[in-house]
């Protein structure tokens, strides 16, 4: 489970990045398990690295809903 590599399409990076770094600036107020839990990364870490770390999780939820043709379902991601 590494970090997101320079290897894919680079603009697709980049504006799940920014995306990502939008979706920050809300999570402190949010009580949800994905929220405290890039919070808790943001306060550790910078908040660059809780992005990448957003960023990657979110788009191994979506490739295995892609992959598997199931829907989301947020109680069995684990945290």
């Amino acid at each position: 489970m590494l970090g997101i590599t320079k290897r894919g399409d680079a603009q697709l990076r980049t504006l799940l990045i920014h995306e990502v770094r939008s979706v920050l600036r809300t999570t402190a107020s949010k009580n949800d398990p994905m929220s405290r839990w890039v919070t808790h990364i943001a306060e550790r870490r910078h908040r660059n690295i809780a992005a990448v770390a957003l960023v990657n999780k979110t788009t191994r939820i979506a490739w295995a809903r892609m992959t598997k043709g199931t829907d989301y379902q947020p109680e069995a991601v684990a945290v």
